[in-house]
């Protein structure tokens, strides 16, 4: 099974062929919007962090804006800075540079002369690149250059019944076909950790699952919380998932059955050396876990939904899948896939999740998401701390 994509110089492949205005602070965040927003082929973000951070932090930041720019679906970046962040423009290029070989230009705001003379310069910079990228063509890859995401928001008890199981059967599929699937949300694989350690490919993966959920916890415990109380949501609740470990049980359907053969830390670049199920730590926050995941190198994500949600991505089309008829009749307009079949014993898992494989290859191949169209672009990042 192999899809057409993009060919990077760095000898991974893209679904996409943007080209990144990545503002390396808040403060460089609209500067980068008005840029990207003149430049068809341009995509941008706001950058909520970047500064004012505590070590690592910083290095959160810096792992995800460096992520970003090495993912393939980007074919090259254009770093906006102010000049005085954490995340200084030469800091952000040499990370950026210690992933990828692809193209990358920058400018620094108070060098420059102030936001109006930045935006001409950049967004000429930005013309330049497009068209450079437009030369390019679709080839035929194999899926084994694959990455695909799993992640699940606005849960109710359809995702982990019927939605959660077709994206686990997909993402066995593509593992049997030598693609890399990821298992993220690490606060919602509590309750459940016995059960993925049983499945890992050796004990050094089986006590990074436990190390990865103890680390998360106590980092709540620290800051005077309990994460089981404050998971599920009261969207969840409204649902009908009462417990994190209820909650848990249903997200780790979404990895299947296949052995994990590693665990990341976020935003960490994926060896391809690890093909196959792994599992990334991130936040149970639908924006910054699939930030992780896309600075990991993923190209495609798909995404469950019990209530629904318009979530989307600057980088990487997300697909939305929700197992309730009735949030997918509400939200037809951001709900890109149905799978309420299941839920419903009209179709078995396998048949539905076949029709999934058929539209992440479309979508592969170019077709957009809802999100895509309607233009999200929703970014965050985790932290460990609060601003200084």
């Amino acid at each position: 099974m192999n899809f057409h994509g993009y060919k990077r110089s760095d000898g991974r492949v893209g679904i996409r062929n943007h080209v990144l205005i990545l503002p390396a602070s808040v403060c460089a965040s609209d500067t980068a919007r008005m840029v990207a927003n003149q430049v068809t082929g341009a995509v941008s973000f706001t950058n909520q962090l970047g500064c004012a951070q505590v070590p690592s932090d910083a290095q959160f930041t810096l792992d995800v804006l460096a992520g970003f720019a090495a993912n393939p679906n980007v074919y090259g970046t254009i770093i906006l800075a102010l000049g005085c962040e954490n995340c200084q423009r030469d800091i952000v290029a040499e990370a950026i540079g210690a992933r990828t070989d692809k193209p990358l230009k920058s400018f620094v705001i108070r060098h420059e002369g102030g936001t109006i003379k930045t935006i001409e310069k950049a967004v000429r910079c930005a013309r330049d690149m497009v068209i450079e990228a437009s030369v390019l063509q679709r080839e035929e890859c194999s899926v084994t250059d694959l990455i695909l995401g799993t992640e699940c928001g606005g849960s109710d008890p359809t995702s982990g019944i019927a939605a959660n199981p077709v994206i686990g059967k997909l993402s066995d599929t593509l593992v049997e076909k030598g693609s890399t699937s990821i298992l993220c949300e690490t606060p919602e694989l509590m309750g459940a950790e016995h059960i993925l350690a049983k499945r890992a490919k050796n004990r050094e993966v089986h006590d990074r699952i436990y190390e990865i959920i103890a680390r998360y916890e106590q980092h709540f415990i620290n800051n005077g919380e309990n994460v089981r109380y404050g998971n599920p949501t009261v969207g969840n609740k409204s649902g009908g998932i009462t417990t994190l470990e209820e909650k848990s049980l249903g997200c780790i359907y979404k990895a299947g059955s296949a052995t994990i053969n590693a665990v990341y830390d976020y935003a960490k670049q994926i060896d391809p050396a690890d093909k196959g199920l792994i599992i990334m730590d991130t936040p149970g926050n639908d924006p910054a876990s699939i930030a992780g995941m896309i600075a990991g190198g993923m190209q495609i994500c798909v995404f469950s939904t019990g209530h629904g949600t318009p979530l989307g991505s600057p980088i990487v089309p997300v697909i939305k899948i929700t197992a309730n008829r009735d949030t997918y009749q509400i939200m037809e307009d951001d709900i890109d896939f149905d799978a309420s079949p299941v839920f419903f014993a009209e179709k078995t898992v396998e048949e539905v999740s076949g029709k999934l494989m058929s539209a992440v290859m479309d979508v592969c191949n170019g077709k957009l998401t809802k999100s895509e169209v309607l233009g999200f672009n929703e970014t965050a990042v985790m932290r460990a701390c609060n601003y200084v």
